[in-house]
């Protein structure tokens, strides 16, 4: 018995043909791939408009996966040609998002389209097909067609206006014959301009738009042309920011992928002593610095609300570990004064606002000390972990701009403990976090003090630091109160009873 065969006998012993499943999927959607099945359907009163949660009907699906025969049949069964999905793609957008040529034929052949959509359609699949499958000749084949139309009709400016993008290099659409031939020779502005046509017709907001982005971004990054992937990657990390915010799923990877990607662009031109373009590699690293930090005190509000998505607060926290590298990459990167005030300022700005991990509440300070502060871009298999922390000059500069020495975390850690663990132990970050007035003997929620772990030391990590010199008798008698619950409150001067308070466990 074939499924054709299961399904007629489901229909004619009362099978309800037009349920959905749990994704609005109907019967006549999930049978788009057999011509046959979907004209049973159809004669047997399936709904040929009946849409799914993402909006689309059983002609988008049949459009998705090519199939001309179902699609024409679906038409002939009054399907609407017009139905925009979620994303607000009609059938004909849908056939030029997916390179779809005998389908695209077919409707303009069949149904009578505005003019200046009949233009879109053409631009739009020159794009597809430069962008998804380097069939350049097909692509310049649309959009000569295109142009053709627009100056037989005067459909100048193309519409929406779109202004110039820091993204694409502030690179214009073509509007004439002469100026399609002037890029023609350059594959940078033939891919470019399939970018900026796909995000005029399609809006800078879908999904497609977005996605194309991001691919082309990978593209150049496969091939090692990290800025031109950086300028691509950046303009999508904006569009997500303003669409979705940082805590959005691809956002966050997103994020990540960019500043992976810059970590791996420093490590070049350091390696190669490659200095000419770092002046364009600092601007590119305190944007995104910038974009990710904006409005970072109300975001990290709105995780105390309940209940939470707790994917959003790993998001929020593999952001941190973002912007801690950001941190590096800018520090490393600066060169002149006025780029060094700028990043002091920024850094000292940030550092103010006191934004913690939300699993852990760990500062930036507590996570620059951290060999654990990794990232991972999720765009590219088998990606090895760049290990950059602890980083002295980043916990001087930061220690600079006013971090907090002794900030707890939610297990009572201060940095100093983070830096004392054995995995983790610098003696040159801790020397510094001792020299800026880190307690030594502060205990955490277990009651273990850093001193204690310096002492445990393996053989060959043991440090030359005189601990008695950090370890005050006011320090002493604040550990003997705390460690005794002697009352102290209104029973010493207030000056003190919080440095007791700091010596609690």
């Amino acid at each position: 018995m074939t499924h054709f065969e299961i399904v007629k006998y489901l229909v004619t012993h009362g099978a309800h043909i037009n349920r959905a499943n749990f994704n609005g999927g109907t019967c006549l959607i999930n049978s788009v791939q057999s011509t046959p099945l979907c004209a049973f359907l159809l004669k047997n009163g399936a709904n040929v408009n009946a849409r799914d949660i993402q909006n689309k009907s059983a002609l988008h699906y049949a459009i998705q996966e090519h199939r001309l025969e179902t699609t024409q049949l679906l038409l002939q069964y009054g399907a609407d040609y017009n139905a925009k999905s979620r994303y607000g793609d009609d059938a004909l957008q849908m056939a030029c998002l997916k390179g779809s040529t005998r389908i695209f034929k077919h409707l303009l052949t069949t149904f009578l389209y505005p003019t200046e959509k009949i233009v879109d359609a053409h631009e739009l699949m020159g794009a597809t097909f430069l962008d998804e499958h380097s069939e350049w000749d097909i692509a310049v084949q649309h959009w000569k067609t295109a142009l053709r139309i627009r100056q037989a009709y005067n459909l100048f400016p193309k519409q929406p206006v779109m202004e110039p993008q820091e993204g694409y290099r502030f690179q214009k659409e073509f509007e004439t014959f002469e100026d399609l031939e002037n890029i023609m020779a350059d594959e940078d502005s033939m891919r470019m301009q399939s970018l900026i046509i796909a995000e005029r017709i399609l809006g800078t907001y879908h999904k497609d738009t977005i996605f194309r982005l991001m691919y082309r971004g990978a593209a150049y990054a496969d091939v090692l042309r990290y800025q031109r992937s950086i300028d691509i990657w950046k303009r999508a990390l904006i569009i997500r920011i303003e669409k979705d915010t940082v805590l959005y799923t691809d956002t966050c990877f997103a994020a990540q992928a960019l500043v992976r990607l810059m970590m791996d662009y420093h490590i070049k031109c350091v390696k190669n002593g490659d200095d000419k373009d770092r002046p364009r590699r600092f601007y590119d690293i305190m944007s995104v610095f910038n974009l990710l930090t904006h409005n970072i005190s109300e975001i990290r509000l709105l995780l105390n609300i309940r209940p939470v998505y707790k994917r959003q607060l790993d998001f929020f926290d593999k952001l941190l570990k973002c912007i801690a590298h950001l941190i590096y990459l800018m520090v490393e990167s600066m060169s002149t004064e006025d780029e060094v005030a700028s990043v002091r300022t920024a850094i000292t700005n940030f550092v103010r606002k006191n934004i913690r991990c939300v699993q852990l509440g760990d500062t930036i300070l507590h996570m620059c000390v951290s060999k654990l502060n990794t990232i991972r871009s999720n765009y590219f298999m088998n990606e090895e972990p760049i290990i950059i922390f602890p980083k002295a000059s980043i916990v001087h500069f930061l220690l600079e701009c006013g971090a907090s020495v002794n900030e707890r975390n939610e297990q009572g850690q201060t940095p100093l403990h983070i830096s004392t663990l054995t995995y983790n132990y610098s003696e040159e970050v801790v020397k510094l976090l001792l020299q800026y007035g880190a307690h030594i003997d502060i205990p955490n929620i277990e009651g273990k003090a850093p001193i204690e772990a310096i002492e445990c030391l393996k053989p060959e990590q043991k440090s030359n630091i005189n601990l008695l010199q950090y370890l005050s008798l006011k320090c002493v008698c604040a550990t003997v109160i705390a460690t005794n619950k002697i009352p102290y409150t209104n029973q010493i001067p207030k000056t003190l009873e919080q440095f007791v308070k700091l010596h609690e466990p």
